[in-house]
This record gives structure tokens, C-alpha cells and sequence, in this order.
């Protein structure tokens, strides 16, 4: 099964990520739950790149759910791009989207995902608005 991006999503981030041996598992191929390893790094860079540093005495976005769809075997060694997209904000929410390929086969996904962040406000532990910065990076 291939996850269809939306149609109406904007490209935000592209980030490298150099796979492990440690990473395998004893199948020799990179273990399931580090696809959301490698998501998350990518989350994270974009975080930083866009000026909004993960602040727990402020606001910022957390990861409501999480999803990924394997279409290939990662192995070492390598690096994966992942490139990481955005759609669909609401009064608190917005979606990412990834996709995950070798450096060394462009075009070609190995895994495909995504997760659905809200903007929280960390004091009060609570959903607050996406600030209008956000909003302006994340809208399609």
C-alpha cells in the first residue's frame, strides 16, 4: 500500500540522516520503530530551522499520533532523506507528511509517513491556537 500525499501540501523541510549499525535489527534490516526515529529527527530539525525551539515553559507542537507505511527494506549502510511536508491547519492542529528514501536511490520511497501535531500550551498543558507565523508556514 502507498500513501498518497494530499494533493495540497508544502514541502518544508529536507533532512539527511545517516543510518546506524546500530539501527539494525537481527534481520538485518533497519528495525520498524526507527522509521519514527528518523521522522522525528526531521521534525525536530525543521523545529529549529524555522525558529521555534522546543520550549517547555512556552508553547509549541506535539505529536498527537503517528503513522508510517513500509514499502522497502533500509539497510547499512547509508543515509535516508527525508523530506517532510505540511497540510490541512486547523484552530490548533496541522499535519506532516514524510517521505523516506536512500541518498543513493532519489525517487525511490522506502517508507512513507506522517503525524498530526497541536500547538500546546506546555504551563497549562493545554491546546492553544497556532500562532499566525506557524500557520503562514504550514498552510498550503
Amino acid at each position: 500500500m502507498r500513501l498518497e500525499l494530499p494533493a495540497r501540501r508544502r514541502l518544508v523541510h529536507t533532512t539527511t540522516v545517516p543510518i546506524r549499525w546500530g539501527d539494525m535489527d537481527a534481520m538485518g534490516h533497519v528495525n520498524n520503530t526507527v522509521y519514527f526515529r528518523y521522522m522525528e529527527i526531521a521534525r525536530v530539525d525543521w523545529f529549529h530551522a524555522i525558529g521555534c525551539p522546543l520550549n517547555p515553559q512556552g508553547e509549541g507542537p506535539v505529536i498527537l499520533n503517528a503513522f508510517c507505511n513500509f514499502h522497502r527494506q533500509l539497510e547499512y549502510p547509508g543515509d535516508v532523506v527525508v523530506r517532510t511536508y505540511t497540510s490541512d491547519p486547523g484552530r490548533s492542529t496541522f499535519e506532516t507528511w514524510c517521505t523516506l528514501e536512500r541518498a543513493d536511490q532519489p525517487g525511490e520511497p522506502y517508507a512513507t509517513g506522517g503525524a498530526t501535531a497541536v500547538w500546546v500550551d506546555f504551563p497549562r498543558q493545554k491546546s492553544a491556537p497556532l500562532p499566525d507565523w506557524m500557520r503562514a508556514l504550514v498552510a498550503d
